[in-house]
């Protein structure tokens, strides 16, 4: 329990990430006696929050295209690594993530089909950093969406295209079973039904 963990929760729009993330900060906090340092992307520093702000409202007289949004989501990724994660962890802190490199290579990389752009940007960046664990709460994009309705006005990406969301989906789904550190959970079900999944997933794993 002495090294310190980064763990990510990801899952499209609807899937229950708030509700997943204060479930599983507290039990970290219960695991390690200390509250997790909390991020979120984009976002997490001054200048991360300034991009999310970039890629998250629509402007009709200047579109953002995919390979510049791609960009962005890298630009407030590698400001948020170097600058609170990784010292987070070299303090011996543990760190919980809404988001993080997964998302990218899900929604630009297979939702709009940048992934040779992806990869070569994630490379450059990241240089192999990653998540220690990483939970994936999966719901199909239909039922998601209905949910992210409810909650208020959509933004700029929750306002894509079903099929944006499905190959989105597919991707998240390939890139997991070919990754032991990241885990489904059926985010479909009830939500005492998934909390309880969480609980079991991160109970085997730490």
């Amino acid at each position: 329990m002495s090294q310190a963990k980064f763990i990510v929760i990801e899952g499209l729009e609807g899937a229950g990430k708030s509700s997943a993330i204060a479930l599983v900060k507290d039990l970290m906090e219960k695991q390690t006696g200390k509250a997790p340092v909390c991020t979120r992307e984009p976002g997490g520093t001054v200048l991360a929050e300034k991009i999310r702000d970039l890629v998250k409202i629509a402007e009709a007289d200047d579109p953002l295209c995919d390979e510049a949004e791609c960009l962005l989501f890298y630009a407030a990724r590698a400001q948020l690594v170097e600058n609170v994660i990784k010292p987070a962890l070299a303090r011996g802190e543990w760190v919980l993530g809404d988001r993080h490199n997964l998302s990218s290579l899900a929604y630009q990389g297979g939702g709009r089909g940048l992934m040779p752009l992806v990869k070569a940007i994630s490379d450059a960046t990241l240089k192999g950093f990653k998540p220690d664990i990483t939970l994936y709460l999966d719901v199909p994009p239909a039922l998601g969406l209905e949910r992210a309705a409810r909650r208020g006005e959509l933004d700029r990406i929750e306002q894509q295209a079903l099929e944006f969301f499905d190959r989105t989906r597919e991707t998240f789904l390939a890139l997991a079973a070919e990754d032991d550190t990241i885990h489904v959970i059926d985010a479909s079900q009830p939500m005492s039904e998934v909390h309880k999944d969480i609980q079991s997933v991160l109970q085997s794993l730490l």
